[in-house]
């Protein structure tokens, strides 16, 4: 059943005729006229990137939390409900303050164009100045310079997840136009970490920081994360700090946990006492929760459909980048068959996703997403799987496809990847 903010999402839905128009002007009038909520918030930590960021700031939150800190966080999109996307002094908001939020935010905007993104980031705005925190992380929706969330003259720091091709249709076509994108969030003074990123990528980011006057700490130059037979090894500056392995899985989590310890020793330089302990931190990496990153699924309908032994994944991964990533897992995974089942947008680079990794699976069935307009056909898709090599076939449905991948030897493994939005409607029935 629909709640009232539903209603009132949808409706503002309706307030721009474009789902993305990049830039700042329209949320900057609305929060003058909300009188400017985000120079109310506590200390921000603003992240972008192409992957990664979700991971980094669940990490950080985990880190933060474990120390008694009470923290704001932005994210998007949800999986399941818009609530996912802000969470208050650590808890998601509550549908009475979001439906009072939302209706705020549609008053103040007096029936002028602004997209729905813009809009719902001034109602996270609005939650986070009126509860106290001591700390707000927010992340950007698409690219860095002219995103909703880049209205912060001052933030306590910005991060940098790896950067890649996505979005091209709005960020360029070249891993330094998108670099330019998304370095957009730093700010004069205002230290940056980044993890380690292509050439081109790092060439704009250091020129950035170095126009800016901003400190930049970058992965593999001025800190490393390393794994161990027993946990992680993290060095910055000429200290070690011993962690535990991440909470969450594959190998590119290192990384994403390397990230965020980064940015938590320099939340501590930036502030006069011991933010965040090293063993707030070091719990943080073996707890964080992020739903849909390489998530194991072990009830509902689906994982309880298949043979004993099985195993039934989830992960929201849609770019090459990512299908790197799974490959990569692919390979740790070798004690046991792998198959996949794919959904993907049609706006998505699907061969880039695919080529990593044929030669890492032994099947894969492909669906068409639900209830997305812009969604890849399971037949074209099956198309572009066995045209880089996979032995491919579409489903009408996930748990057709999981269904029919069942029924080869196992036990096995089966993974639903290729979307964050194939990985909500599967979470919504099986989370």
């Amino acid at each position: 059943m629909d709640s009232g903010s539903d209603a009132v999402l949808e409706r503002l839905k309706g307030l721009h005729p474009k789902v993305i128009d990049l830039a700042l002007d329209r949320i900057v009038r609305l929060l003058d006229a909300l009188d400017h909520p985000e120079r109310q918030l506590p200390p921000v930590v603003h992240l972008a990137g192409t992957n990664g960021k979700g991971s980094t700031q669940a990490y950080l939150r985990a880190m933060a939390e474990a120390a008694g800190l009470r923290v704001h966080a932005y994210t998007s999109p949800h999986l399941v409900r818009f609530h996912e996307r802000i969470r208050v002094a650590g808890k998601l908001i509550a549908e009475a303050d979001l439906l009072e939020l939302l209706e705020d935010c549609e008053r103040a905007n007096r029936g002028e164009p602004i997209t729905f993104f813009e809009i719902t980031t001034a109602a996270a705005f609005l939650a986070f100045a009126q509860e106290p925190a001591e700390l707000c992380l927010l992340e950007t929706g698409l690219g860095g310079r002219v995103d909703a969330t880049n209205v912060l003259d001052r933030p306590a720091l910005t991060v940098l997840t790896p950067i890649s091709l996505d979005h091209q249709a709005f960020l360029g076509d070249t891993i330094a136009l998108i670099a330019a994108e998304k370095a957009g969030i730093m700010k004069p003074g205002v230290p940056c970490v980044s993890a380690a990123q292509p050439g081109e990528a790092l060439l704009v980011i250091e020129a950035r920081a170095q126009a800016l006057g901003a400190p930049l700490f970058v992965e593999d130059r001025d800190w490393s994360i390393e794994a161990l037979s027993d946990g992680l090894l993290f060095t910055m500056a000429g200290r070690s700090l011993a962690l535990p392995r991440p909470s969450l899985a594959g190998p590119h989590q290192i990384g994403n946990a390397g990230l965020a310890t980064a940015a938590a020793l320099l939340l501590n330089d930036r502030f006069d006492h011991r933010l965040l302990p090293d063993a707030a931190i070091a719990q943080g990496v073996g707890s964080a929760a992020w739903p849909a990153r390489l998530q194991p699924l072990s009830r509902g309908p689906l994982p309880e459909s298949l043979p004993a032994g099985w195993e039934l994944w989830l992960d929201g991964g849609h770019n090459p980048s990512a299908g790197e990533a799974l490959a990569a897992v692919a390979e740790g995974w070798a004690d046991r068959p792998l198959d996949l089942v794919v959904g993907m947008l049609g706006s998505k680079d699907s061969l880039g996703f695919l080529k990593p990794l044929a030669g890492k699976v032994r099947s894969l069935r492909t669906v068409t997403i639900p209830g997305e307009p812009n969604a890849l056909s399971a037949a074209a898709l099956a198309e572009q799987a066995r045209h880089e090599g996979l032995a491919a076939a579409e489903a009408n449905s996930v748990a057709e496809a999981v269904a029919d991948l069942s029924r080869q030897p196992g036990p096995a493994r089966l993974l639903i990847c290729g979307s964050l939005y194939l990985a909500g409607t599967v979470l919504a029935k099986n989370g």
